[in-house]
């Protein structure tokens, strides 16, 4: 396992040393119980594929609302991530920021590296906005007045992506030839459906997200954020 713990002090940008290893950013405890939901685990997973050692500071939800943290992050989120002098925030950035820096998450060709680069996209801005919209309606909203009648309309929503996202895949293993960071980004948002049980109408992408849980990369992520989540003393 690539993860070693440091305090819970936000990482501070200093002169890039390329035989340092990065640090990430991850709450103390995280909400999710230890589910691997949290968006350090898309970068954890991205820093598993390639092989990178990394290091992970946990931080208190006080923590991230700091001066000191929103330095590095204007909207103090998790996580951010410190590589020398450069500090990147938006788990998607990162993603891409490792996959541009090591092998293994593009592809070489420059028409295949553009169109992983398209499914990166397509994981953030078309298929999770309505998987967030679903989860703020059956957790935010469930005491509205509204909430009955408008909970279906969204479900809806949420399927009708699913249904174009299979119908692309077919019976193909991966997006677009082999695994790149577009499937890494498209498995973790996809995940957030698994406890739903929505992804159980469509077949292929429940196999899709099974084959990305099933890689070894990600299934050392998922543990390093389960013994930090365990490890952590309760909150509250």
């Amino acid at each position: 396992m690539n993860q070693r713990h440091a305090p819970d002090t936000p990482p501070r940008p200093a002169t890039r040393d390329t035989t340092g290893s990065p640090t990430i950013t991850a709450f103390a405890r995280s909400p999710d119980g230890g589910r691997g939901l949290a968006r350090d685990m898309r970068v954890r997973w991205a820093l598993e594929e390639v092989g990178q050692p990394y290091q992970v500071r946990p931080l208190s939800f006080q923590a991230l609302k700091e001066p000191a943290y929103l330095a590095l992050h204007p909207f103090g989120q998790i996580p951010a991530y410190a590589e020398g002098s450069l500090v990147l925030f938006e788990s998607g950035a990162i993603v891409l920021h490792i996959a541009e820096h090591h092998a293994g998450l593009l592809p070489e060709d420059a028409d295949a590296r553009s169109r992983a680069l398209a499914w990166m996209f397509a994981a953030l801005n078309t298929v999770e906005p309505p998987i967030i919209e679903l989860a703020n309606a059956r957790l935010l909203e469930a005491g509205q007045p509204w909430s009955r009648e408008r909970l279906p309309l969204v479900e809806g929503r949420v399927h009708d992506r699913l249904a174009q996202l299979a119908n692309r895949l077919g019976q193909a293993k991966w997006l677009d030839g082999d695994f790149s960071a577009g499937d890494l980004l498209m498995v973790a948002v996809l995940l957030r459906l698994q406890a739903s049980g929505m992804l159980d109408a469509h077949a292929k992408l429940a196999a899709y997200v099974a084959r990305g849980e099933a890689r070894p990369a990600y299934q050392r992520a998922f543990a390093a954020q389960r013994a930090a989540f365990e490890a952590a003393p309760p909150t509250g």
